[in-house]
């Protein structure tokens, strides 16, 4: 055998190196982030953004947003309107079936007269009735520790306005009420396990004596006449917390529960959340023997039932146009403040970045799709209709992909406050990690760089999740989301901090694009 010359040798070993990592740098190159296309977003995102602009029109001028409320009905309306104008294409209402009624106030106000004057902080349940005229009347506190407490309130509760709740008392703020996820936790969750489930769902709990116990307060309230409930909400300095109206349910029934919004659903007592200082405060004027009267006006308005919508909108793709990429928010929200954390900054961020993606002219090779969901807060209802609709459905433990679902590539979400994105929750899908991390280096220096294989759950990538399709959430710097703002009288429009949201819509914008111009779908677990 003749020995070939070290210089063709050493040809024959760059080959065959070149053969043995060649699908390494090819997949690397594959995902590779367009840097030009990235400079392209940060320019507009940064010096010309219009998401401060978004959010205002959500929450300023078109919030609240309840489902299926004229407010509702005006955000989705606006955000038609504005992604038409960028020239997004076929931007339509899709259906997500019966919803109910829609449901606005017309004028509140709860005073109290004596034994001293002041004006209480609260507002109505979404649902709730309201009154006729105004009244004037004497309060009373149901202090029902047990079935027996019931009797002695027989024949006194007819046309009084009843504290329904023990009182809850604020704790002292120890803790700061903005905060940024420290590095130590980031590498916590750089290094969690995947969870063992998806964490979507919203639960029931099994009845107990408690839950009956509050059933029977409930009874006791309507046959006797009540005129309306208050309610103590959670909270500190005057902030509350207002979902929906309660309409009592004995706990031991089988069968669904009727939410207040529904078309069928029994007439209920008028009910209002009060803040924990208020209400307290009221509380103990009633124990100390004083008569206490209120004064209420509350006027609101229910709209016929009928089914419930999401706004969607896409850039359509090129060479592979059938295949989507898809981006999307819930654009219902809580009716006490004007539903800016949660989530008209989710909705903004991804409006802003349709728009960065139209500015910088792309021509995608996927469709890239965005969806602003209704009904999230009664239930991830609209991002679950529309994955049964289009995607396809778990049954047991088997998925059936639609021919569309066979074809879908991957879903991002936003939610979770207006802080700064500083990663990925993976959803226990590790082969997207190589892929995310390609995507992250423009946006480390900015401190975007934590991949967790842990789950977050009840919010809209979860119904994606659940059929098997890519579905994530971005990790998000809390700031003052859980302390003051989510589902609170003062989730406004200043809880949002401008330069995250700002840099959120280019690093959506770079998803995106990436997602669509890769050379397969996303990685599937």
């Amino acid at each position: 055998m003749v020995m070939p010359s070290m210089k063709k040798f050493r040809c024959y070993l760059c080959v065959a190196l070149l053969m043995l990592f060649a699908p390494v740098l090819q997949g690397q190159s594959r995902d590779a982030v367009d840097t030009a296309l990235v400079s392209k977003f940060r320019k507009e995102g940064l010096k010309n953004s219009k998401v401060m602009e978004i959010l205002s029109m959500l929450t300023d001028v078109n919030g609240p947003r309840l489902t299926n409320s004229p407010g509702y009905k005006n955000a989705a309306n606006y955000a038609k309107s504005a992604l038409e104008s960028w020239g997004v294409g076929n931007v339509h209402f899709d259906s997500f079936g019966p919803f109910g009624r829609g449901w606005f106030i017309k004028k509140f106000s709860l005073q109290v007269m004596a034994p001293v004057y002041f004006s209480v902080i609260g507002y109505p349940k979404a649902w709730s009735p309201g009154v006729k005229g105004t009244h004037k009347t004497e309060a009373i506190y149901l202090d029902v520790k047990s079935e027996e407490d019931l009797e002695k309130y027989k024949g006194k509760l007819k046309g009084k306005i009843v504290l329904f709740d023990f009182p809850i008392m604020p704790k002292p703020a120890f803790k700061p009420d903005a905060t940024r996820l420290t590095d130590s936790t980031l590498l916590k969750m750089a290094n969690a396990a995947a969870s063992s489930r998806s964490g979507g769902s919203r639960r029931r709990f099994a009845a107990g004596a408690p839950e009956m116990l509050t059933y029977k307060k409930w009874r006791l309230c309507e046959s006797e006449g009540a005129l309306a409930v208050l309610e103590g909400s959670r909270g500190s300095y005057g902030t509350f917390y207002a979902s929906a109206a309660t309409v009592p349910t004995d706990p031991t029934a089988s069968g669904a529960r009727i939410g207040a919004q529904a078309a069928n659903a029994p007439e209920i007592l008028p009910q209002i959340v009060v803040a924990a200082e208020h209400y307290n405060r009221l509380v103990r004027q009633l124990q100390q023997g004083l008569t206490v009267k209120l004064e209420l006006a509350m006027e609101t308005e229910f709209t016929k039932a009928e089914d419930g919508f999401n706004v969607i909108g896409e850039i359509p793709g090129t060479d592979k146009k059938e295949e989507v990429v898809m981006f999307g928010a819930h654009l219902d929200s809580w009716h006490s403040g004007t539903g800016t954390t949660d989530n008209a900054v989710g909705v903004a961020i991804c409006m802003e970045a349709m728009r960065l993606l139209k500015v910088a002219g792309v021509q995608p090779s996927r469709t890239i799709r965005i969806g602003l969901w209704g009904g999230e807060e009664q239930g991830l209802l609209g991002s679950t209709a529309y994955v049964k609709k289009h995607l396809g459905e778990r049954v047991a433990d088997s998925v059936k992909l639609t021919m569309e679902g066979e074809k879908f590539s991957v879903y991002f979400n936003t939610d979770n406050g207006g802080g700064r994105w500083r990663g990925v929750y993976l959803q226990g899908n590790e082969n997207v990690r190589p892929v995310f991390r390609e995507w992250l280096k423009p946006f480390e220096k900015d401190g975007t760089s934590t991949l967790s294989l842990s789950n977050t759950g009840s919010t809209d990538h979860i119904p994606f999740d659940n059929v098997g399709l890519p579905g994530f959430q971005f990790i998000t710097d809390p700031i003052e989301y859980f302390a003051r703002s989510w589902h609170s009288s003062m989730d406004m429009y200043e809880r949002a901090v401008e330069a995250d949201l700002k840099q959120n819509a280019v690093m959506l914008a770079t998803f995106a694009i990436g997602a669509a111009n890769r050379e397969g779908l996303m990685p599937r677990k």
